[in-house]
């Protein structure tokens, strides 16, 4: 383990104190938001502001590294981002906070695509899983504790914008003084989203269902908490409690989607998460103690949704459109998070806010239900058919790098980008192709 994390131990100490910092801005934000009255809907925007930016991110970032280089483009992403997190602090402007929140979004997805890019390119065909894994592992448990510094530091406080900013800014030096060599050149891939449509409906409006609700969830949840009479820190545990809920949940579900039909596992997962956001309204209402574990069962079910949204696609994608799907995915799951926020937050001003579990219910409630209506159409895959859960982990943990041009004619440009190493049969990597068929010798969400 230590010769196979040891070559990216200076990119992987740089992810971890760049998430942590995300992790504090993403709950202080829709925190301090609600003590200055800011409305639903303008928290909502706000939400959707970051992942509009970070949809921006994926389609730009590529051309500002094969501009500028890895390490140019990661200290430059990183000096805008901890510049953003000081402007929330200083200008209590709803339109100042959306415009920063959005160069915040851009500059994180920049920041993953260089990020993940380095990893490819260090981790061998023998230690990827578990340079993944660390990574995946430092994905799930930084950000929480970034949320719960929340308990400890009033958010009504300069502090925790200038921690956050701290913490972002330190996350260049690992990188920056690292002596290892940059990765190559980021290539892109043109990503036909009818293409992808046609070859799994399901896989698609998952990774749409995933952006509705879960973006919602994390633009919201902060302020569902605090209108439900929830403290600073009792929110900060909230998030904690459904992230880390999630993280469990990988695993039961994904293990169970390797034996059966994934869509009977999506159905399962989208009842499970619905009856929680049932749960959650009525906790919210008339009993509050009651939340955290009605939070739990809601993270546990709706966090691992894209990761088998990825697989479903995965199972049905041909043996060169990995890449072009796992970025398709990520799109159409960043188009879904810029919308979701906006109509979860109208209802929580129309109706109240228990109103924004009701929503992600009734969004889940309406994937189960397509999924059962394609289950009539469409025949299972076979066992041969069907790919390993842990590499749609890895697809959902992972930025593919996608080309501005979409729905391009071609399809993938390069289904295996010279920054990542090739990968023997049987053992694919985050992104590259599995053979399939005859000759066979994935994120979201």
């Amino acid at each position: 383990m230590r010769s196979a994390i040891a070559p990216v131990s200076a990119v992987l100490l740089s992810v971890a104190i760049l998430l942590m910092g995300n992790g504090l801005q993403g709950t202080l934000l829709p925190v301090r938001a609600g003590i200055e009255n800011f409305s639903a809907l303008s928290i909502g925007i706000l939400g959707s502001s970051y992942f509009f930016g970070f949809g921006a991110g994926c389609l730009i970032g590529p051309l500002l590294v094969r501009r500028a280089g890895h390490i140019r483009t990661f200290t430059a992403m990183v000096a805008i981002a901890s510049t953003t997190a000081l402007i929330h602090a200083v200008l209590l402007v709803p339109a100042i906070w959306w415009i920063a929140r959005g160069a915040t979004g851009f500059c994180f997805a920049v920041l993953y695509m260089v990020i993940e890019s380095w990893l490819n390119e260090k981790a061998t065909n023998k230690t990827r899983g578990a340079v993944f894994s660390v990574y995946t592992i430092i994905n799930l448990t930084v950000i929480t504790i970034g949320q719960l510094i929340l308990t400890i530091v009033s958010p009504e406080s300069f502090a925790l914008f200038a921690l956050a900013s701290i913490l972002v800014s330190l996350a260049a030096v690992p990188v920056a003084m690292t002596t290892a060599e940059a990765p190559a050149p980021i290539l892109t891939v043109k990503v036909r989203l009818a293409h992808l449509w046609r070859i799994s409906p399901v896989g698609f409006a998952g990774a749409i269902a995933v952006g509705l609700a879960n973006g919602s969830f994390w633009a919201l949840a902060p302020l569902f908490g605090q209108r439900t009479g929830m403290g600073t820190g009792a929110i900060a545990i909230f998030m904690s409690v459904c992230v880390l809920a999630g993280a469990i949940g990988q695993w039961p579900f994904g293990k169970l989607s390797d034996h059966t039909d994934r869509r009977i596992v999506i159905v399962l997962a989208c009842t499970i998460a619905a009856l929680a956001g049932v749960a959650l309204v009525l906790t919210g209402l008339y009993w509050p103690r009651a939340l955290l574990a009605a939070g739990f069962l809601f993270g546990t079910a709706a966090f691992p949704l894209y990761s088998l949204a990825a697989a479903h696609m995965n199972d049905h994608v041909e043996a060169n459109g990995f890449v072009e799907a796992s970025s398709g995915l990520l799109l159409v799951f960043a188009g879904g998070a810029v919308i979701g926020p906006m109509l979860a937050s109208s209802l929580m001003r129309v109706i109240s806010p228990d109103a924004l579990f009701g929503y992600t219910a009734t969004i889940h409630v309406l994937m189960a239900i397509f999924t059962l209506y394609r289950m009539r159409l469409r025949p299972k895959v076979t066992e041969e058919e069907r790919q390993p859960f842990t590499e749609s982990i890895i697809m959902a943990q992972t930025l593919s790098n996608v080309d501005p041009m979409l729905d391009g004619a071609d399809g993938a440009d390069d289904p295996s980008p010279p920054s990542q190493p090739p990968v023997p049969p049987g053992k694919p990597g985050p992104s590259s192709p599995p053979p399939k068929g005859p000759d066979r010798p994935n994120p979201a969400g």
